[in-house]
């Protein structure tokens, strides 16, 4: 009895866990990831800590593939808190997964096999993050909280972080190991009596670099902006989107770029009458929009992570390198995404996806505040929400407006306006764009719980379409 506890209990690391999964396999082939992350989160309310707390966690998927006379099949599995007891059978039910699938996989290829390069480490024990992560950043909340009590606003929010470290491993031999620091914040402030109410957000690896004082003073800005309200109708209004309002509809578009969809006229990218729409310009603009996993503040994985296969990634490429690549290039449209499989199909270059999305504008650009400036009616926005798909084929999203819709008027803020709902295509946006500001990384608010990693300039919109007012503060 007591034998059995303690192997139940038996916590291998996670390159172990790999190597025993694919010394279990049967299988004409199998690749196994294993992921290990641990994480640690304040949350505050009305100027006072309310929780905070630790957890972990571990994950193993298992794809086995079956060779047979069409070709081949697979099957993938994944179950979170596996012990040693329960890898076999994990094993056995991705191979009966394999076994009873409908046909082969459309996206088979070859198992990727040892890389020749360092293999990040694979038998040492996972990174871990604590509540250690915010040793500076608390007190700075403290502060914060005095400033607030001090101003008769309240601010609410919570910040997490997260630490993954993702072990890649294949029957082929190839042995990969990635460690993955995910952190941000948001800060939200209100008026002591509930009525405005503005919002901050940032990412951040490890919350040395989060200058909670300046949020809180631009907080602080934005509520007193809100003193002064204007009722303004529904209608077409130049406007200044902040760097976190790009990023949400880009991130959304970026998501969008299948090659294979676009080859077949599903989506904005299809050129009507066949094929894709690469080589067009889609900006006047100087814009390049690319992905990069060793850009600076927002490194993320160098090799293919997939635990189920789309027209994007493929779980057949686990551990294929990934290096910049650009989706738009000085306003023209230069990749989209494929796999090894969608890019033999379409005839494009391997393009997978990649955890973060960059666009740079012009590198001596306008700060947002210098925009504003230089505006002379228009809206300034701080966020977008609920945003949802109404147009595949031309990419139209709806959504709406939170947390402080700003008037300016002769380079000034004169106060806050009703909240819009939106009806905007980003592609038409790039479009119609008329000025792009400095870059910097930001934080996407509608898209933050599965995307974080951006870096985004501010954009001046001449017609950004707000469709109707909306209730939402």
């Amino acid at each position: 009895m007591s034998g059995s506890m303690s192997r139940q209990t038996v916590v291998t690391r996670p390159g172990e866990t790999v190597e025993r999964a694919l010394a279990l396999s049967k299988a004409d082939g199998c690749v196994v990831i294993a992921e290990e992350t641990s994480a640690a989160n304040l949350r505050w309310a009305g100027n006072a800590l309310t929780t905070n707390g630790e957890t972990r966690g571990r994950r193993v998927t298992v794809v086995a593939t079956v060779a047979g006379a069409e070709g081949t099949a697979s099957g993938t599995v994944s179950r979170s808190g596996v012990t040693l007891d329960q890898l076999e059978s994990l094993v056995r039910a991705a191979e009966a997964a394999a076994r009873d699938a409908a046909g082969p996989a459309e996206d088979a290829q070859p198992l990727l096999g040892p890389t020749g390069g360092p293999d990040g480490g694979f038998d040492e024990a996972p990174a871990q993050t604590s509540i250690g992560v915010f040793e500076d950043f608390a007190p700075a909340l403290g502060q914060a909280f005095g400033r607030a009590r001090g101003g008769d606003r309240l601010l609410y929010g919570f910040a997490s972080h997260q630490l993954t470290s993702t072990y890649v491993g294949t029957s082929a031999g190839l042995r990969l190991r990635h460690d993955q620091p995910t952190g941000h914040v948001e800060l939200n402030a209100k008026s002591d009596d509930l009525t405005r109410s503005a919002w901050a957000g940032v990412p951040t690896r490890d919350f040395r670099d989060v200058d909670l004082a300046a949020l809180d003073a631009d907080l602080a800005q934005r509520l007193a902006w809100a003193a002064r309200t204007v009722d303004l109708p529904a209608g077409r209004y130049e406007t200044l989107l902040p760097p976190t309002a790009v990023a949400d509809l880009l991130v959304y578009m970026y998501w969008q770029c299948s090659a294979r969809d676009a080859q077949e006229g599903r989506t904005v990218f299809s050129k009507p009458g066949g094929g894709t729409r690469l080589g067009e310009r889609l900006t006047e603009l100087p814009l390049t929009m690319y992905s990069d996993p060793r850009y600076p503040g927002l490194e993320s994985a160098p090799f293919t992570i997939a635990h189920s296969s789309g027209d994007a990634a493929s779980v057949f490429d686990n551990g294929l390198g990934l290096d910049r690549t650009n989706w738009i290039t000085d306003g023209v449209l230069s990749s989209l995404l494929t796999n090894r499989h969608t890019a033999a199909l379409t005839g494009l270059p391997v393009a997978p996806e990649i955890d973060n999305l960059i666009m740079d504008g012009a590198p001596d650009g306008p700060s947002l505040p210098e925009m504003v400036a230089s505006t002379e009616r228009g809206l300034l926005l701080t966020c977008l929400w609920y945003i949802r798909e109404v147009d595949p084929q031309t990419l139209l999203l709806t959504g709406l407006t939170r947390d402080g819709v700003y008037l300016v008027e002769g380079g000034e803020v004169v106060g806050a306006v009703n909240n819009y709902r939106f009806n905007e295509s980003p592609v038409d946006v790039l479009g119609r764009a008329v000025e792009v500001g400095r870059t910097e990384r930001t934080y996407p608010r509608e898209w933050g719980d599965w995307f974080t990693r951006a870096a985004m300039p501010p954009l001046r919109v001449a017609d950004f379409n707000m469709s109707s007012q909306s209730q939402a503060m």
